[in-house]
């Protein structure tokens, strides 16, 4: 990951308060700095391997449970056909 980059801007000879904040804000925006930290504010970690065994067991649970659900007639077996 990069380096944070510090924005710094020194106050100019008769140079009046707005301006110096208007300086500053056009200094932030163009070093990307919050862009970067609003991006990753939100960012969805990658679920851990454990998570996806559990997922993926429940799901074929599931299927083994659909199967014999529909050799005992229970559910119509065109129900839960895979669409392409």
């Amino acid at each position: 990951m990069a380096t944070a980059v510090n924005v710094e801007i020194k106050r100019k000879k008769n140079e009046n308060n707005g301006s110096i904040l208007k300086r500053f804000t056009r200094r932030v925006q163009e070093s990307g700095v919050l862009s970067k930290v609003r991006s990753l504010r939100y960012l969805e970690r990658s679920p851990s391997e454990f998570t996806r065994k559990k997922n993926k067991l429940r799901s074929i649970e599931k299927r083994e449970n659909v199967q014999e659900m529909i050799k005992l007639g229970k559910i119509p077996e065109g129900r839960f056909r895979r669409r392409r």
